[in-house]
């Protein structure tokens, strides 16, 4: 199949191109590279420097693509940054998503994938919540993605445009940007891989299910790949395992320190320290994974403990390239 890949020049998108190809599908990414870099695609990845608000370029986009599948990955991330700009996070996250959607439908996409957030919009939950949660979003990020799932809905009904909203868990991994307000295993593993103390919000108790990126890949390839003839689905990506911030900022350090130890560094991790609370936060985010379990037969590979590993020594090399 041919696919498009908004935001694949991005962490979550590149993960999705390289599972994409290695089933044999042709990829083709758009990306204003405002986080994303083409050195995260294969040389041979078409890729098109273009904003989603852009309605006219991403027609053009389309009509060259001629894409059979789209998975929908660009978007504004930060909770914080759509407190203090919500505006601009639904010209991005609303305004950009109905373009996808409208090129989707005239160009007879067969399926959409669409990244949705199950923290947001389940609001604080205190054991895993599945898709049948009711919706309550507190930030207008959450209430843009609650918005895109709606708009999914209208388009599967109106237009027969099938679609699948991937309610993703907190994700993390290789090739996250760590400079930005969203990714906190990122931002924790630049600091403490230079011997910068990372700085954990508040008093750091707050829950979240950290779920690997490359798993998060495979969850887009099942939900392209099914055969169901539903309008519209939701499922859960996540792995319901509870974590809180201080606890994944022991575990960082500790990988940090070793693997700066195995490379004979004499940098050292220190402590980290404690900001303030940051606006729109919940204290405890966790998501149920077991429809997409019975329905796309996925279920999360990858331990928190394995994923940390493989993401510490990623950011290390990264580091050490950039000397």
């Amino acid at each position: 199949m041919r696919v498009l890949v908004t935001g694949g020049a991005g962490f979550i998108g590149s993960h999705i191109v390289d599972v994409l190809r290695s089933e044999g599908h042709e990829c083709f990414v758009v990306d204003d590279l405002s986080s994303g870099s083409p050195d995260n695609l294969p040389a041979d990845v078409p890729l098109f420097e273009v904003d989603i608000r852009d309605a006219a370029r991403l027609r053009e986009v389309f009509d060259e693509a001629r894409p059979d599948w789209v998975s929908h990955q660009a978007a504004q991330m930060s909770v914080s940054r759509s407190v203090r700009e919500p505006g601009f996070d639904a010209e991005v996250n609303v305004m950009g998503l109905l373009n996808v959607l409208g090129e989707s439908q005239r160009c007879g996409v067969q399926r959409v994938t669409f990244a949705s957030s199950g923290g947001v919009l389940y609001g604080d939950v205190e054991s895993p919540a599945d898709e049948n949660h009711p919706a309550d979003p507190i930030s207008p990020y959450g209430i843009s993605k609650w918005v895109g799932e709606r708009y999914l809905q209208f388009y599967a009904r109106d237009y027969g445009l099938k679609s699948v909203a991937l309610r993703y868990a907190n994700v993390y991994g290789p090739r996250q940007n760590p400079h930005g307000e969203a990714g906190v295993v990122a931002i924790f593993c630049t600091k403490m891989l230079q011997g910068e103390p990372a700085t954990v919000n508040g008093d750091g108790k707050y829950i979240r299910d950290y779920v690997y990126c490359k798993d998060v890949a495979r969850a887009n390839l099942a939900a392209l790949q099914s055969e169901s003839d539903t309008g519209f689905r939701a499922y859960n990506v996540g792995t319901s395992v509870p974590t809180d911030v201080n606890e994944l900022a022991a575990s960082l350090r500790n990988a940090c320190g070793a693997v700066l130890e195995e490379t004979g560094s004499e940098t050292r991790v220190p402590e980290p320290l404690h900001g303030p609370p940051r606006a729109g936060d919940l204290r405890s985010s966790l998501v149920s994974y077991s429809k997409a379990e019975q329905e796309l037969e996925w279920k999360p590979e990858v331990a928190l403990d394995a994923g940390i590993a493989q993401t510490v020594r990623w950011f290390q090399d990264k580091l050490k390239a950039a000397k």
